[in-house]
């Protein structure tokens, strides 16, 4: 398989190598916005920069190239994104984690918010922690959970970024040298304390993913999630 490397910074470079060990070639590498020959791609891994995404992924649709997507920060154009790739009969993915693990979680936090949403005695926090490069914050992983727990918690209505206001899930971002990627999301009362955390060890993980995702995504055609790479119901 012929891969196009949208973004290759940290997580870029290992990408490439995981792809490399699977046996796929790299055509093309740019650091933020596409100038080469897309066709020369048989997919395209975008994990660029949020100014560059929407015309990266753009380009690939217009192009016939299949196109995943990791970069966040973007997705106020997420829908134009889905209608192009109706109009064009396109392949896309995006997920705001490619991690195995982090879909689990993902599952785990949907299921964990339904069971807790009766209980009105506990405080609900989610915090996020990332390396210090990282320009978005929250991250899209943390933006993914809160989400979840809007649509599966009666307490909320909607999510903040240090939010105070009643009906608000907080969420706290820290930004901390060289940590991969930590989400917690927390319980609390005055009782006891009820946690689930999902701690990145590499980017190992989040690069695999992409690859597995993007291997699993030529030869079709429509919008998808991880949860279909996955085959998570």
């Amino acid at each position: 398989m012929k891969i196009a490397l949208l973004g290759y910074g940290r997580m870029g470079k290992t990408i490439e190598a995981i792809a490399l060990s699977r046996g796929h070639e790299i055509v093309i590498k740019t650091s933020e916005t596409v100038t080469n020959d897309i066709t020369k791609a048989d997919i395209a891994i975008d994990f660029s920069v949020p100014s560059a995404a929407f015309g990266n992924i753009s380009n690939c649709i217009n192009n016939n190239i299949p196109v995943i997507s990791g970069t966040t920060g973007w997705l106020e154009d997420y829908n134009k994104i889905i209608d192009l790739c109706k109009q064009k009969n396109g392949a896309f993915i995006y997920a705001s984690n490619f991690s195995l693990g982090v879909n689990i979680f993902f599952e785990l936090n949907k299921t964990l918010a339904k069971m807790m949403s009766a209980l009105k005695d506990y405080n609900v926090g989610l915090e996020e922690i990332h390396h210090t490069q990282k320009l978005d914050a929250p991250s899209g992983t943390a933006i993914s959970l809160a989400e979840d727990i809007v649509e599966n918690h009666n307490q909320f209505n909607s999510w903040e970024l240090d939010g105070n206001e009643e009906n608000v899930l907080p969420i706290t971002a820290k930004r901390i040298e060289n940590v991969p990627g930590t989400h917690n999301i927390t319980y609390t009362s005055e009782v006891d304390t009820i946690k689930i955390e999902h701690i990145a060890h590499s980017r190992q993980g989040f690069a695999l993913g992409a690859v597995v995702a993007a291997e699993w995504l030529v030869g079709k055609t429509g919008v998808y999630t991880m949860k279909d790479v996955l085959n998570i119901s």
